[in-house]
Formats: structure tokens, sequence, C-alpha cells
């Protein structure tokens, strides 16, 4: 079934590449009308992609990205916060520097960009958010600090935006991918001693034996972003092949 987006304008945050690339491509096709933010160059995209060169933790770059959506389309439907940095480190050797860029990408970005389009929304009477969380933000991983603070601050967000807009017509969800073949990943596989054997001891900890991928990510976006999901907020998605939810093997 297409055209599930018909006639909705959608801004996707890190969309040059990854699962923003892929939620972008994937909300093309099904008739919106995408804006695209990222501070790279997108590597490809179809024509109903604008790509604009945008670093979302910067204030003024966000309001002139919405204004300028504004000014082409005249509405904003959908948000897609998916910019996003890994940050992992053990606590006490963290620098106070890479804990502030750390909550400025996975964190304040997400809200100051939905801050940008909520006023829209509200004008509207609708409008759906998702922001892309993590895994990390259910469960802790030694020496993943500060990442899942952030994360777990990101799915609290997301709640609180989603109760506090519901009755005005506006949806926040927010969608916990685990490991996911993005680019990202697949550096960090070829930068081990063994990287096929970090990626088979990796799919051995799936109960469902694979890696996921930026589309599945991307499918699920798109059926929070529709009307299909116009009962669903204030909740997260997991999509990691049921990973947190094993105990023990």
């Amino acid at each position: 079934m297409m055209g599930r987006l018909q006639g909705k304008v959608a801004i996707v945050t890190g969309s040059a590449r990854g699962i923003g690339a892929a939620i972008a491509a994937l909300f093309a096709q099904h008739g919106a009308r995408v804006i695209g933010l990222d501070r790279q160059p997108a590597e490809s995209g179809a024509s109903e992609i604008t790509h604009l060169t945008v670093d979302v933790t910067c204030p003024e770059e966000v309001a002139a990205a919405v204004t300028t959506t504004l000014g082409r389309f005249s509405r904003i439907d959908v948000l897609i916060n998916n910019a996003g940095a890994n940050v992992f480190s053990e606590p006490l050797r963290l620098p106070d520097s890479e804990w502030e860029r750390c909550f400025a990408i996975d964190l304040k970005a997400a809200w100051s960009v939905a801050k940008a389009v909520l006023p829209t929304m509200l004008s509207q009477g609708s409008g759906a958010i998702v922001n892309i969380a993590s895994v990390h933000g259910h469960k802790i991983t030694p020496g993943c600090f500060p990442y899942p603070v952030a994360k777990h601050g990101l799915i609290g967000l997301t709640r609180a935006l989603g109760i506090e807009y519901a009755a005005r017509g506006i949806r926040v969800n927010s969608i916990s991918p685990g490991l996911i073949l993005t680019p990202q990943t697949e550096a960090w596989f070829a930068a081990q001693p063994d990287p096929q054997a970090e990626r088979r001891r990796q799919t051995e900890l799936l109960p469902c034996k694979r890696l996921g991928t930026p589309d599945e990510v991307a499918h699920t976006a798109l059926f929070l972003a529709s009307d299909e999901a116009r009962f669903i907020n204030a909740a997260d998605i997991l999509i990691d092949g049921g990973r947190t939810q094993l105990y023990h093997e």
C-alpha cells in the first residue's frame, strides 16, 4: 500500500545516511514532501526530498530550516528526530565536553527541533513527532556512559510532550532500535581486531540470529507518522529482535 503519507510534509533530522536516510526515502515513496536536515551532505535522494545543511544543535539554524519549510509548504505534519551521536566512556574518565556534546545532540537537539515545529502543529490541530531513541534507553551496557542517560531522557521527553499536547491533536512517540546495520555499525565492525568474529558474536546475542536493517526502523517510523497510528501516543517501540527481553541464555 503506497501513499500512506500522501500530502503530508515531514522533517527528518540526521537524514544524510543510515536510519535517517532510510526514513526520508521511504516517506518520499509514500507521498510525503520531505525536508532532510543534516550537517553532512546526503549521499543520494529522491527528487521529493529537499536536503538542507543544518546543525540541529544550533537553534538559529533549526529555526531557519523550519521557516524555509513553512515558506515552501505552509505546513509541517511530521517530525522525525533521528540525529544523534554515540558517546561512550567509563563515567569518571568522561570529559565534561563529551558529556555536553552527548546531551546537545542526543537530547537537547530533539527538543530544539520539536520546539520549533510545535507552534505550527498546534495551530493546525494535528502533528506527529517520532523520536529515535535506543535500546540504551531501556537497558544499561557498561562502558557506554553517558549515551543511555541521554536516551532515557529522550524517552521521557517523548512521554511528557505526548501527554502535554494529546488533547490538541499532537502525537509524540519514540522508537528504540537495537543493533542496526548502518554505516556507523559497519565502521565499528571494521575497527574490531576480528571483524567477522565480532559480527558473528553480536548476531548470536539476538534471539532472531540476525541484525536489523535501517529499512526496518523506517517502516516503523512510517507507521507511527501515519494516520494508521492515530490512537498511539507517548509510546516507545523496541526494534531489537527481542534482545532486551532476554534475561540469560
